[in-house]
């Protein structure tokens, strides 16, 4: 079954170091983007489309009004064939959210909420420019759970400006108290045309040295709290992990809705256009090539191994062909010496060590293959 993404590109205000694609919340236009979305899922080309998992970005979707969430919720109902034990996630704000709202949701047939939490230190989230202090995301946890949500997700970032190891414990800690069963950690990236773009920001940043300590670390914690790691940036509870993310790193089918989403299907990338407005307006979404043509041999190797699990040789064999697949397991080979690489079961896969150096890797293991 094929996933279904929907970006809702409304948020209170933009956070000075995220380049995703959103505007301020208005409630005239989120009527009309909703009505836009519905519309297009009553296309003709995603007639029948089965979906299990459903994944609501943005964006801040908890920012919409509940009834405007519900709506959308009857739509997808109404025009797909939705798996009757289907993984459907929202993204939300803790400020965003209420008892009410929360209720609205679990009645709607969302059964995921993933909170962009980022730290547990009031300092940190100020100069991050959110919008909550963590006393705000706790109750708003606590309150996902009392509505009836068992699968609740909190992110967290780490090399913020000031922050150091302990500082990231502290927050692993302070989350894993809660009744969440995933946590995504993110390291920060400075994005170009982002309020975070300037030297001064960028000074403040710890090196990559103490970067990388802080990851090794708290993917260390984390384990011995039951969060294992089955991605570079995630860690769940057995039986927790995203399925939805999952399909996007196993060259699984999804159609993106909304704009500036993204599909892979029939073995083809497609993007929508960053412009609100325009889809509104248009009778059905724009969809465009990516600019880099699909390649599934490049893009199995570099995305199966941001999973813990890693690429399976046979796979890779029947891809690439025998002798390039053993070229590039000899490569693996050597970097398993130096603690980066696991070789086990007929698979290749990174270790934490491994993660951190991701990029250097898969392209050496591109070069083995002839790839690049």
């Amino acid at each position: 079954m094929r996933g279904i993404y929907i970006h809702i590109p409304f948020c209170l205000r933009k956070c000075p170091y995220c380049d995703f694609y959103s505007v301020t919340l208005d409630r005239s236009l989120s009527e009309q983007y909703i009505d836009a979305l519905i519309r297009n899922f009553r296309a003709d080309k995603y007639r029948g489309l089965c979906a299990d998992t459903v994944y609501i970005g943005g964006g801040t979707p908890s920012a919409l009004p509940a009834e405007l969430i519900s709506k959308l919720m009857e739509g997808v109902y109404k025009n797909f064939s939705i798996a009757e034990n289907a993984e459907i996630t929202i993204e939300a704000n803790p400020c965003t959210v209420s008892d009410d709202k929360l209720a609205a949701y679990r009645a709607s047939g969302i059964n995921r909420i993933s909170f962009g939490v980022q730290s547990a230190d009031d300092r940190e989230l100020k100069a991050l420019g959110r919008l909550h202090d963590f006393d705000t995301a706790e109750r708003a946890i606590e309150g996902a759970q009392r509505a009836g949500f068992d699968n609740i997700s909190a992110d967290m970032m780490i090399g913020l400006s000031g922050q150091s190891e302990r500082d990231v414990l502290n927050s692993a800690e302070r989350l894993t108290a809660l009744p969440i069963r995933h946590i995504s950690a993110y390291m920060l990236k400075i994005e170009p045309n982002t309020a975070f773009d300037n030297d001064k920001l960028k000074a403040s940043l710890p090196g990559d040295d103490k970067v990388s300590d802080m990851y090794l670390s708290l993917c260390k914690f984390l384990e011995g709290k039951g969060f294992y790691q089955y991605e570079i940036s995630n860690f769940a509870q057995t039986g927790f992990e995203s399925r939805h993310n999952i399909k996007y790193w196993r060259l699984e089918e999804y159609i993106g809705f909304g704009p500036a989403a993204h599909s892979l299907f029939d073995k083809r990338r497609l993007r929508v256009p960053r412009d609100l407005r325009g889809y509104i307006s248009a009778p059905l979404q724009t969809e465009l090539p990516e600019e880099e043509p699909f390649d599934e041999r490049v893009e199995y190797i570099m995305l199966s191994l941001r999973l813990r699990e890693g690429l399976d040789m046979q796979r890779l064999s029947a891809l690439v062909g025998s002798s390039s697949a053993q070229k590039l397991k000899e490569r693996a080979a050597a970097f398993e010496k130096h603690g980066l690489c696991r070789l086990s079961d007929g698979r290749v896969s990174l270790t934490p060590e491994g993660f951190l150096v991701s990029n250097s890797v898969i392209l050496e293991f591109l070069c083995a293959v002839g790839l690049a």
